[in-house]
C-alpha cells in the first residue's frame, strides 16, 4: 500500500516536535549524534506511517523514538565493553535545544554529565522510565503504554531507577555568569602551580575521568580524591611548557589551544579551541559541597555537535590564549 506523501502541516508538526524528540533521545543515549539519528529515523517512520490512523501523534512519535533508543541502548552496552578507555557522554553546550526543558531541578539534573554517567548503571527500561517521567513528566499510564508494561510495573521501575541513582549529589544551578566565575576561580587555582588552591575547590572524594576514545591521550582509568585530582590538574596546567604532560597532546590537536569559560550540560565548563575548532571540553561537576567531578571529553568523534554550535556562536575572548 502506497502512503500519501507528507502534507505541509504534517511536516511542520514533526519539525516542531524534533527538538523535544532529540532531547529525549540524548538523555536516553548520552550521544548527540545518535540522538539526531534516532529522531531522523522516527521521522522516516512518521513519513511511512498511516498518519490518518494515528490518534495522538505526539505520543506515537515518542513511543517510536523511545523504542528505537531502547534497541540502541542494548547494542551500546556491547559496544562500550570494547570502547577504548573510559566512556563519557557527548557534551552539549549552553543554548542547544537538545538540552531540553530546564524548568525543574529534575529536568536540569537529568542532562548533567554526572547524571548521564550514573544512568549507565540503569537497565534500558529503567533509563527510559526515569527520563520520560522525571525529565518530561509523562504520566505513568502513558509511559506504560509506550513500553508495553503495566502501570504498576512502570512505578516499580521508576523506584528502582531512583534507588540506583541515589548517590547523586545536589548540583549547584549555574547561569552563564556564575559558570564563568566558577571557571575563572578553577583556572586561577589550576595555573597557580600549587595544589592547595585546587584542593580547596574540590570535594574530598572528587573524581576525574577522561574520554579520548583512543584518539587523544588521557588517563586510562578514573582517579579519585582531592589530592590526587589536584596533583593531576596541576601537572596539566603547569606553567612551564617543557614540563606539561599535554605538550604531545598539542601536536595531536594541531596547535596550542585557547581556553574559554562556557557551560556544558548545565555545568561550568572549559572549552579548548584551536582556531574555531573545539578540541576538548572539561566539565566541572559543581555541587553544593564543591567540585565533585572533573570530566574531560577529548574524543573528536564526540565534539561534532558542540563544535558546530560553537562556530556559530559569539564566544567572546578566551580566558587563556595560546595555552
Amino acid at each position: 500500500m502506497t502512503r500519501e506523501p507528507l502534507r505541509q502541516d504534517e511536516l511542520e508538526f514533526f519539525e516542531g516536535a524534533r527538538g523535544r524528540l532529540e532531547a529525549i533521545a540524548y538523555r536516553l543515549l548520552g550521544s548527540a549524534a545518535e540522538a539526531e539519528d534516532a529522531a531522523q529515523e522516527t521521522f522516516l517512520r512518521w513519513e511511512a506511517a498511516d498518519r490518518d490512523g494515528i490518534r495522538v501523534p505526539e505520543a506515537w512519535l515518542t513511543r517510536v523514538l523511545t523504542n528505537l533508543c531502547l534497541t540502541q541502548l542494548r547494542s551500546a552496552r556491547v559496544r562500550r565493553e570494547v570502547y577504548v578507555g573510559q566512556w563519557l557522554p557527548e557534551p552539549v553546550l549552553e543554548g542547544d535545544p537538545m538540552l531540553g526543558p530546564a524548568e525543574t531541578a529534575e529536568q536540569r539534573d537529568s542532562v548533567s554529565t554526572a547524571m548521564l554517567v550514573l544512568m549507565e548503571r540503569l537497565t534500558p527500561h529503567e533509563r527510559a522510565v526515569y527520563v520520560l517521567r522525571e525529565a518530561f513528566a509523562f504520566p505513568h499510564a502513558e509511559i506504560a503504554g509506550m513500553l508495553g508494561i503495566t502501570e504498576a510495573s512502570c512505578q516499580q521501575t521508576l523506584h528502582r531507577a531512583k534507588q540506583h541513582l541515589a548517590t547523586a549529589r545536589a548540583r549547584t544551578d549555574v547561569d552563564p555568569a556564575t559558570a564563568r566565575e566558577v571557571v575563572e576561580e578553577f583556572l586561577a587555582a589550576a595555573t597557580s602551580g600549587r595544589t592547595e588552591p585546587l584542593i580547596r575547590l574540590l570535594t574530598g572524594d572528587v573524581m576525574g575521568v577522561g574520554d579520548g576514545g583512543g584518539k587523544f591521550p588521557v588517563r586510562p582509568k578514573p582517579f579519585f580524591g582531592a589530592a590526587v585530582v589536584a596533583q593531576f590538574l596541576r601537572g596539566v596546567f603547569r606553567p612551564a611548557d617543557a614540563r606539561r604532560p599535554l605538550v604531545g597532546a598539542r601536536a595531536v590537536v594541531g596547535g596550542s589551544p585557547d581556553i574559554y569559560a562556557w557551560t556544558a550540560n548545565g555545568d561550568p565548563a572549559l572549552v579548548f579551541t584551536v582556531g574555531d575548532r573545539i578540541v576538548g571540553i572539561l566539565t566541572l561537576g559543581a555541587t553544593t559541597e564543591g567540585i565533585a567531578a572533573v570530566f574531560t571529553q577529548a574524543n573528536p568523534d564526540k565534539l561534532g555537535r558542540a563544535g558546530r554550535r560553537w562556530a556559530a556562536s559569539d564566544h567572546g575572548e578566551p580566558l587563556l590564549s595560546r595555552w
